[in-house]
């Protein structure tokens, strides 16, 4: 487990409206421009699971520390996606391990 990221970030996020879930990926895809993680993924949920369709979008993305979460959090293109994505948004949840 060498190779293991020291911090992952997943949030997972549900629409209001079905119909804005592209909307959605293209505001959290705005994050990728921002240079502290060192993996980043936007991703519709496939539904695979048939006891849980409450997640439309997932944010994935792996950190060398906590540092460099929290500078990814305060770069403005965090708060511009913000601006995008939570009037579209029902729910957020994220975890960090």
């Amino acid at each position: 487990m060498t190779d293991r990221p020291s911090l992952r970030h997943v949030v997972f996020f549900s629409a209001k409206d079905k119909a804005d879930i592209p909307r959605i990926v293209a505001g959290l895809r705005m994050l990728a421009g921002i240079p502290h993680a060192e993996l980043f993924e936007v991703r519709e949920n496939t539904r695979h699971d048939a006891l849980s369709g409450e997640v439309d979008v997932v944010v994935y993305a792996e950190f060398a520390s906590a540092a460099d979460l929290a500078a990814y959090k305060d770069h403005p293109l965090y708060q511009a996606a913000i601006d995008v994505v939570r009037p579209l948004r029902e729910m957020r949840i994220a975890a960090d391990f």
